[in-house]
């Protein structure tokens, strides 16, 4: 077995295999001294995801098999800490960590360690000898279809017989998409109830950190909403809900996504439709939890951009700071506003109106 390379994607089967071999079970990972650093590494592995958006790399190449197993057993450890906060935004932000790191080792791997990556990650592929990788098309459009750039459009794809075909860095890339939804399909895992006593230390070391990590990526920087902030669109739909005017679904859509991004619970949001003299609150909790995402478990819908804004007739009254050539979302405007400028950290990002969970 290459415990190197198990080492160094510990999401493959031969980890299991090589976890099995060392005689090491759920039990002595959680409560062994002699595991202590394998659950060192994987709190670390989620800090590093909170803190700067990817699983940090430990070179394997003259590490011993003892340090190789560590690092095996620091990805599942890490796994059930997350899967012990039960967050969504710790949840996708570790899946798209892991994913990242996965994605910078891959893409210097030889042709058959790809091959053996992406077949596990249920992407079925080939290489050609001088290096560039086939796959479906069908696997294509759905690991592609949340990447903005241009260089991912059908127009600019090498397309023969059903098969696209694609340089290694390329390919590397959608393989980071595929693990990130591997993980996060994956994600809760179900702990034993007598381990739990034992992950208490470090599940409430991560939930501090989480706790600073929201407020410092969240568009009010943790302060909560201030009116002065909003956009004029924003403003102009909460204003048109007040005076009980019939609000298109689009402009409904739009105001809950956009209040859901600011961090209002549930009952804050509520409360904003709750001055609508027609207010109809068992219709309203419908549709602001589908949108939020609570009905289902996911992370929500994003908000539009003002492109989509402006398409549906929703851009109202936009002023100066409004007609900036680099002012593309009503969150950048509320960012702008309040000087809470630093950039969300979560990929290529999602498309406004489409699920986080894309």
């Amino acid at each position: 077995m290459d415990t190197e390379r198990v080492a160094k994607f510990p999401f493959l089967k031969e980890a299991s295999q090589f976890v099995e071999d060392s005689g090491a079970d759920i039990g002595s990972l959680i409560t062994s001294p002699s595991f202590e650093p394998a659950r060192t590494r994987g709190v670390r592995r989620i800090l590093d995801a909170l803190d700067r958006s990817e699983v940090s790399y430990v070179p394997m190449v003259r590490a011993s098999e003892y340090d190789r197993l560590m690092e095996v057993l620091s990805y599942p450890y890490a796994r059930m800490i997350v899967s012990a906060v039960g967050d969504r935004f710790l949840t996708k932000r570790y899946a798209l960590a892991e994913a990242v790191r996965m994605n910078g080792i891959l893409v210097g791997e030889d042709r058959a360690t790809v091959v053996e990556v992406s077949d596990q990650l249920n992407v079925p592929s080939s290489a050609d000898p001088d290096g560039i990788m086939r796959m479906r098309f069908s696997d294509y459009l759905r690991l592609a279809n949340r990447l903005k750039s241009v260089d991912w459009k059908l127009i600019n794809c090498d397309i023969h017989d059903g098969m696209v075909y694609l340089p290694q860095e390329k390919f590397s890339r959608l393989m980071q998409n595929a693990l990130q939804d591997k993980i996060e399909s994956e994600l809760p895992l179900m702990t034993p109830d007598e381990f739990k006593p034992y992950l208490r230390g470090d599940v409430t070391a991560v939930q501090m950190v989480l706790i600073e990590t929201k407020a410092k990526f969240s568009p009010t920087g943790g302060q909560g909403m201030k009116s002065e902030y909003l956009p004029p669109c924003i403003l102009r739909i909460m204003e048109m809900s007040r005076q009980g005017m019939n609000l298109p679904h689009s402009a409904r859509f739009a105001l809950v996504t956009f209040l859901n991004a600011l961090g209002l619970s549930y009952d804050e949001i509520i409360r904003v439709f709750a001055e609508s003299p027609d207010f109809d609150e068992s219709k309203s909790e419908y549709q602001i939890k589908h949108i939020t995402g609570e009905l289902n478990g996911t992370e929500g819908y994003t908000p539009p951009e003002c492109a989509t804004m402006k398409t549906n007739g929703l851009c109202y009254n936009p002023d100066t700071l409004c007609q900036q050539e680099w002012m593309t979302h009503p969150l950048k405007y509320y960012r702008s506003k309040s000087g809470n400028t630093r950039k969300r950290q979560d990929g290529d990002g999602a498309q406004g109106g489409k699920p986080r969970s894309e």
